[in-house]
């Protein structure tokens, strides 16, 4: 997916990883009177996430950079699946904004985008100037997602089922989309059917598809053993706590456990919202984004 305005270009961090981003902007330099905003996407996500944001926030004059983490899409990987975490994450973010000249700028995360959001709050809290973090879990989502434990159980299951079927079990993950219970089961899970098309559920699981089945497994394990919870009290930057009010994927009062542990936090839960309320209310969510970011000012 790409953006009219946008240019799109490849960064190399210091480990030698490949970053593909996307901004808007030739030189902050002419740009120093304008916020920046990064966009962060959540597990085995995509920038299409935020589609609905990216152009708005464009149009409204704001400085705009997306990105892929390691071992997504355009962006490289290494040969140990374990360099994915969300400390090397939040320094490959920082090289590339470095490279960009970025000193500060507002980060946008949703869902898994919460915990790489708030790592890199965490880890370089100069160069935040606001966080906006979207049906976010700092707890453990084997614990959580669905309101339940069943991905406790399960997911031993399928690295069991991927470790002795790989060929089968990938096939099935990179054509997910081509199957209609998949993407009902999905449109029904975790959007407002009313608001999001079924065709966006397809893009998403096709997207999903080019990714390798252990980023997945991976990243579940990154965010069961993610302590950001421990230092949540020392993150001082003005936050803005959002979520859908039917959000079937990640309970909301896991939002409350935001809002009471951040010192300069504020919430905002969207009616009829699902766990992408920013897909499925996007005027309403650019509106209060929009509102918390003049309030910076």
């Amino acid at each position: 997916m790409s953006f009219d305005g946008f240019m799109e270009g490849t960064f190399t961090t210091s480990e030698g990883i490949e970053i593909n981003y996307g901004k808007n902007f030739t030189s902050l330099e002419d740009d120093k009177n304008k916020h920046t905003l990064v966009f962060n996407y959540g597990l085995v996500c995509n920038i299409a996430h935020w589609e609905e944001q990216i152009p708005y926030f464009h149009s409204r004059g704001y400085n705009v950079i997306y990105h892929d983490y390691r071992f997504h899409f355009k962006s490289s990987s290494t040969e140990d699946i374990s360099d994915l975490n969300f400390k090397n994450i939040a320094r490959d973010m920082n090289e590339l904004f470095d490279s960009l000249q970025v000193t500060g700028a507002i980060h946008l995360g949703h869902s898994m985008g919460v915990n790489t959001t708030l790592e890199y709050a965490y880890q370089f809290p100069e160069k935040v100037k606001g966080i906006v973090l979207i049906s976010g879990t700092v707890l453990p989502p084997q614990d959580v997602l669905f309101d339940s434990n069943w991905m406790e159980i399960i997911q031993p299951i399928l690295e069991l089922l991927l470790e002795k079927y790989p060929t089968l079990y990938e096939n099935v993950w990179k054509t997910g989309h081509l199957n209609p219970l998949a993407t009902h089961l999905v449109h029904r899970g975790g959007f407002n059917t009313k608001k999001v098309p079924i065709k966006f559920v397809e893009y998403y699981l096709k997207k999903i598809g080019e990714l390798k089945p252990d980023v997945f497994f991976q990243l579940l394990k990154e965010m069961k053993n993610h302590d950001i919870i421990s230092h949540l009290e020392s993150i001082k930057t003005p936050s803005l706590i959002m979520g859908g009010d039917q959000d079937q994927v990640i309970p909301n009062f896991l939002q409350n456990i935001l809002k009471d542990s951040l010192p300069n936090s504020s919430m905002y839960i969207i009616k009829d919202g699902s766990h992408v309320p920013q897909v499925d209310f996007p005027s309403t969510v650019n509106q209060r984004i929009e509102i918390f970011i003049e309030n910076l000012s």
